[in-house]
């Protein structure tokens, strides 16, 4: 009796197969200067690797080629046209075709070469350098004449990153924060022509920084800052401890964190934003000597001697500045909770401000610094998280961090005696 070649389909990974290709010598003669030469070769190569390798996934499951196999799996089908993901792009390949009875069987060397990911994250990368998409092609090695490439015109780029944007913005919106054990949140906006983007940003007991979440709105109103607040706490935010909530001073901020969390949440102004709104009510002559006072008046270890020294200056400005005056009283006590809660050093200095949010305000602008055209809140949204989820792997421990138990103890303290409810609304 014949006896019959009965190969098993390999199970091994595409890239442990070894294969002998032939590279031809005359290829560098039609290509232009060192650079593309040794790049159109090893493009030249790669393809041809990957046809040997679509090749030997074939004959384990065909067999060799030419010699009849009466219970072979599966037979060849030809080849279609195809496209593989290559340096940022997509290449035209003909892909090798094996059916069976069931239909068709996949190549895993060509399902390997054709995933997306290397093209996702290679637009993602792009973007996040500052390429705008008419310029991708641009940034790109260029294919010897033969090789046909796709995906990379001003209008595909576009399209592949607004479906990544839309699924980061997605995901972004969605994590769960019930893990992270945090003690400080910081909510700043950031205005896109008519959009308002508010963004929340969390510091854990380890002083390490998370982005929370995001809203989008026409200005930082309470509506607005509550929706965040609430999505915040329905994806656990704790609302079963006190926490320190650092905002710029806008009324609509102030009023969301208390219908939120009522006495849970404790506030410290901006003592930065306090200053300029103070010297915007002054004569340029004044902004030295009243920016040294409200400075050194902030520096105090005394709360409470701070509050009188404030209050000696707010009354010397009362005649002649009374917006001034008015502007140093209004929200006293919460630009010096950090002080009443015992903080000092590098972790008083950090909490004292919305420097720290700031920063990553600033990382989303130069993100988004080359878009010329803003169409709608989606559009604002889709960028702001990209930027957001881009600038997370570089955030660093904040200062003074180490003494952040100091605020858990005082934050402790505050908190309601057992059995009471928080005085939220």
């Amino acid at each position: 009796m014949a006896k019959h070649d009965r190969r098993k389909r390999s199970s091994q990974p595409p890239s442990s197969r070894t294969v002998s290709i032939q590279v031809p010598l005359p290829v560098l003669g039609v290509l232009n200067g060192v650079r593309e030469a040794f790049h159109g070769l090893c493009i030249t190569t790669g393809l041809q690797v990957l046809e040997a390798m679509m090749e030997g996934d074939r004959e384990d499951l065909c067999g060799p080629k030419g010699r009849h196999q009466v219970e072979r799996p599966a037979w060849r089908g030809g080849s279609v046209a195809s496209q593989v993901t290559l340096g940022g792009r997509e290449v035209a390949v003909p892909r090798l075709r094996v059916r069976s009875t069931d239909g068709e069987v996949p190549l895993p060397s060509f399902r390997w070469a054709a995933a997306t990911d290397p093209l996702d994250e290679r637009t993602l990368a792009a973007v996040a350098a500052g390429v705008s998409t008419r310029r991708y092609a641009g940034t790109l090695d260029p294919l010897p004449d033969e090789v046909t490439e796709r995906g990379t015109s001003r209008s595909a780029v576009s399209r592949r990153f607004v479906a990544l944007s839309a699924k980061r913005l997605g995901s972004f919106l969605s994590r769960p924060l019930g893990e992270l054990d945090l003690r400080v949140v910081c909510i700043d906006g950031k205005v896109f022509r008519d959009h308002c983007m508010v963004v929340a940003l969390g510091i854990d007991t380890q002083g390490r920084k998370h982005v929370l979440g995001l809203r989008e709105g026409a200005t930082e109103t309470a509506a607005v800052t509550t929706g965040l607040l609430s999505d915040l706490v329905t994806r656990g935010l704790p609302t079963d401890r006190t926490l320190l909530f650092v905002i710029d001073g806008a009324a609509g901020l102030r009023r969301a964190i208390n219908d939120v969390f009522g006495s849970r949440g404790v506030v410290q102004r901006c003592q930065v934003h306090k200053l300029r709104n103070v010297m915007g009510h002054l004569p340029e002559r004044l902004h030295a000597s009243v920016g040294k006072a409200l400075r050194d008046a902030w520096e105090l270890d005394s709360a409470d001697r701070a509050v009188r020294v404030l209050e000696r200056l707010a009354g010397s400005l009362e005649r002649d500045h009374p917006g001034a005056a008015a502007s140093i009283r209004e929200g006293l006590e919460e630009t010096l909770t950090v002080q009443r809660l015992g903080l000092t050093g590098a972790i008083e200095r950090t909490l004292r401000s919305t420097n720290i949010i700031e920063n990553l305000m600033g990382s989303v602008e130069d993100y988004t610094r080359r878009v010329k055209r803003w169409r709608g809140g989606q559009m604002i949204q889709r960028w702001v998280a990209s930027a957001l989820v881009e600038a997370e792997p570089r955030f660093r421990r904040v200062r003074g961090y180490r003494d952040l138990r100091y605020l858990v103890a005082a934050l402790d303290a505050l908190a309601p005696p057992d059995g009471a409810v928080a005085d939220a609304a």
